[in-house]
């Protein structure tokens, strides 16, 4: 068989279509305002729940801010969607214990540890966990999950080296001071990490972004400046994108699908001093079957995006469906945001996988001009 022929033998086998229990974000930013009404709809037309980022400004510091907070964002859902955003604290150094029993009982999912200044808004973060022990002990006796941005802020330390060295000198005696206190690493980009999370028991979770999975460092300099490309914790080397694409389809449970996807308006990346942050919301699912298939592993795809996080949350998993169909289609190379616009991860790329419309479902238009179903 010649090569060709082998290429045309493999398209013809490829699914059309590839269904699955409907996937969640485990987390995003939807931003608040404008920016909020305008970027929802994506993630709620993709993913049955998503674990809501809580650093606004100011930062969402209480149980009262983030039940408002769900409101706002419930108000930005299209009609007939069926969204869940499951509500996180801030956490800052001056955080109380209530605070945390407070929120469990007004179904709050977990709290925020961001250091301070490691990245957007985490500038009320905490400078050493060790501040906020009583609080932690609640969290660790309510059985509330600890979210972390995995990175040590010092100047001294290399941008590429600071979620290894967060992991040696932060998270180890972290997790020795609160071994039943459940974590979740937030999107990690190095092999350190996936060995740190393998290595661990149940109480240590991870996840990992789609751009994590697609892209390494290269993409920030491919033909120039790439300031789409920048977010934080940084894209990483090759090496480190293979170890976390062997961890999201090596079939480890607690790894799992968190988008990271974090809106700017364009003019805010296209400047001299771009903000930090992936705009992913409105082609996550697609983006991971995309990568997924480029592993061969598009049957690993419903565990590691729809029932891994679930569990690990201890909450059902989502009942509905999401179809994936094999229809390239270009993204739109920008998003209207008010006056300005979004500029999405992969403009004007051509993706090979597409949220599916039923011909018998209305279409829900979303900001991009994209047309999903309403699941």
């Amino acid at each position: 068989m010649e090569v060709s022929d082998k290429i045309l033998y493999m398209t013809a086998n490829l699914p059309p279509t590839l269904t699955l229990t409907r996937p969640d974000d485990w987390h995003v930013h939807v931003r608040d305002g404008l920016m909020l009404t305008t970027v929802v709809p994506h993630t709620a037309e993709r993913f049955g729940r998503a674990v809501i980022m809580p650093n606004l400004r100011p930062p969402v510091t209480t149980t009262q801010a983030a039940t408002d907070y769900a409101a706002r964002i419930m108000a930005a859902v299209p009609d007939g969607v069926q969204f869940v955003p499951l509500m996180t604290l801030y956490l800052t150094a001056h955080t109380p214990p209530d605070e945390v029993r407070r929120a469990q009982a007004a179904g709050i999912v977990a709290a925020k540890f961001y250091p301070a200044g490691a990245t957007t808004h985490s500038d009320a973060g905490i400078s050493d966990w060790r501040q906020i022990t009583p609080t932690l002990a609640a969290m660790q006796k309510a059985g509330m999950p600890l979210l972390i941005h995995g990175e040590v802020t010092a100047v001294d330390v290399d941008i590429f080296d600071r979620e290894a060295v967060f992991i040696d000198t932060e998270l180890a005696p972290l997790r020795r001071a609160f071994p039943a206190l459940p974590i979740v690493l937030e999107h990690i980009t190095t092999r350190q990490a996936v060995q740190y999370v393998q290595e661990a028991d149940w109480f240590l979770a991870a996840t990992i972004t789609a751009h994590h999975l697609l892209y390494n460092r290269n993409a920030l300099f491919a033909g120039g400046l790439r300031p789409h490309c920048y977010c934080l914790p940084v894209l990483k080397r090759e090496s480190h994108r293979l170890a976390l694409l062997q961890a999201a389809t090596g079939g480890c449970a607690r790894f799992f699908f968190g988008s990271d996807s974090a809106p700017h308006l364009a003019k805010q990346k296209e400047s001299d001093c771009a903000c930090a942050g992936c705009y992913t919301a409105n082609v996550a699912i697609e983006m991971l079957a995309q990568v997924f298939e480029s592993a061969n592993a598009l049957h690993k795809l419903e565990a590691f995006a729809s029932w891994n996080g679930a569990d690990f949350y201890g909450l059902e998993r989502n009942t509905d469906t999401l179809t994936l169909q094999r229809a390239p289609w270009t993204v739109p190379d920008h998003l209207p945001c008010g006056p300005d616009h979004i500029r999405p991860l992969c403009a004007g790329q051509t993706l090979d996988w597409r949220v599916h419309r039923p011909l018998d479902e209305p279409l829900a238009q979303t900001p991009s001009g994209l047309c999903c179903a309403k699941v």
